[in-house]
């Protein structure tokens, strides 16, 4: 009988991410696709996604009696995934449980140490050990010989070489069958049908308090322009996806590749709107082939701005000036694009003075969205060292951007926390008014839908609950435009 691996997503949630879409696990994507190259047959669950429960996680792991059962996990899930796994050995002890991501690459000892119920880690990219190591398991071999796993051995945590990353990403193989596609969806855009596509891999910036940089060993690898193309087509025909999400952490790394990229959008002219992040050097770059980027479909870029102190930016090794930033933000505004950035607050040095002048100049700045998020140094990110000593939360399920776990010298985790409150709710009330005199019909509905969805989040109402009327207001305003918008 052929073996069966199921792929959960944990059943996470901080409030913020799922404000805009259900977002599919496209890693498990790259990763079934895997398992069917060893002869497994892939089956995902997720319940990140689709808001299951763990106890709908067990009835399914119950009904599909899988051979395996993997999960993928960042720093803020890992207590999750692993009671994913947990619970999968309580079904069943034989279930071979792996886990895999950014946290267990870096701490695969920590998490083989304190949960039993893990067999095998994955480190860093998985598509090649996945496949290389069922095939292995399979056969009854030693897994000993499968590079990029870490594992239990007589006592003590084992690790075998480090897997080389893949050369060519065009031969890795994509189970888009697998996903319900009904599921997947951008709110902005009702009855849309929403996906999750990597152009590249990787980035070669030094900024010490990201995670991306170092799981892709600083480097930065491409797709050819023809299977990312081939692979929209497919998604637009075959599956009826009309909205795509760029996972690239660095799309726009090689500027003629991708100025090749839009001029084949703009020439297939597909009824397909685009979401991207990239960086602000290269929007100022790209200032003279902007129309190029609306004209291919893409209408919402997210820039990682972060702080708006340049003695701060030095500090995270954020290789940007502070200026650029704004320049970035008002060439994406001149081409009638959504623009979306993000500022780090709760840094040790931070005082009530630092987080006004952060926000001030976000107010300068005034992209079409700011986040104003707590500094989380990943336990095994470059910054960690310099922060651990400021560090006073040790759960990992609140290092998500959204819970301080920071004690800044001058201030508490609830000052901070009650601080990131008031930035969201002065950002957003002032952008009210704005929007109100918006002369651009596509962006100003853009922004009314985006704006219901944003005050009516968990993350926002119970974070702005405890400050009296505002979201009050919000709401009004909000409905006070949108009756406006109608007539």
């Amino acid at each position: 009988m052929r073996k069966k691996i199921l792929f959960v997503t944990p059943p996470y949630h901080c409030g913020v991410v799922e404000v805009a879409g259900t977002w599919l696990p496209s890693q498990f994507v790259y990763l079934a696709e895997s398992a069917r190259k060893a002869g497994v047959e892939p089956h995902i669950f997720d319940a990140m996604g689709l808001w299951k429960s763990h106890g709908e996680i067990m009835r399914a792991i119950k009904d599909l009696r899988p051979d395996y059962v993997a999960v993928s996990t960042i720093t803020a899930t890992v207590p999750d995934s692993l009671k994913v796994l947990e619970n999968a050995k309580k079904i069943n002890p034989d279930i071979v449980t792996l886990i895999g991501g950014v946290h267990p690459t870096f701490m695969d000892r920590e998490i083989l140490s304190d949960c039993k119920a893990v067999d095998y880690v994955i480190r860093g990219e998985g598509e090649v050990t996945l496949c290389e190591f069922l095939k292995c398991h399979a056969r009854g071999g030693d897994p000993a010989k499968v590079r990029g796993l870490s594992f239990r051995r007589a006592g003590k945590v084992f690790r075998t070489p480090k897997r080389p990353l893949v050369k060519d990403l065009d031969s890795l193989g994509r189970a888009w069958d697998l996903i319900n596609w009904e599921s997947y969806t951008y709110y902005v855009y009702p009855g849309s049908r929403l996906a999750t596509i990597n152009t590249s891999r990787g980035c070669e910036s030094l900024c010490t308090f990201c995670s991306q940089q170092k799981f892709w060993n600083k480097t930065w690898r491409g797709r050819s322009g023809k299977s990312v193309i081939a692979e929209i087509e497919h998604l637009h025909r075959d599956f009826g996806v009309d909205v795509i999400l760029l996972g690239d952490e660095y799309p726009t790394s090689d500027r003629a590749r991708w100025e090749r990229f839009l001029d084949s959008l703009i020439a297939r002219a597909l009824p397909i709107r685009f979401l991207m992040e990239t960086r602000v050097e290269d929007i100022v770059r790209d200032r003279d082939i902007m129309h190029k980027y609306r004209k291919a479909g893409f209408v919402h870029i997210y820039m990682g701005v972060e702080a708006t102190n340049q003695a701060t930016l030095d500090l995270i090794k954020k290789d940007l000036k502070v200026e650029l930033s704004k320049q970035a933000i008002d060439i994406v505004h001149a081409h009638g694009m959504i623009t979306e950035t993000s500022f780090i607050l709760g840094f040790p040095h931070e005082t009530p003075g630092t987080i006004k002048a952060t926000f001030d100049l976000s107010r300068w700045y005034n992209p079409d969205f700011a986040h104003y998020l707590a500094l989380a140094p990943w336990p095994y990110a470059d910054i960690y060292g310099a922060m651990k000593k400021h560090v006073v939360v040790r759960d990992y399920s609140r290092y998500n951007l959204i819970d301080p776990v920071i004690k800044p010298s001058a201030m508490t985790l609830k000052d901070i926390d009650r601080a990131m409150i008031e930035c969201y709710r002065d950002f957003y009330a002032g952008k009210m008014r704005e929007i109100i005199a918006m002369k651009d019909a596509a962006k100003k509905q853009y922004m009314l839908a985006s704006m219901k969805l944003i005050m009516s989040s968990s993350f926002i109402t119970k974070k702005m609950g405890g400050l009296t009327g505002a979201p009050k207001h919000c709401f009004a305003a909000i409905k006070s435009l949108m009756k406006g918008a109608k007539s």
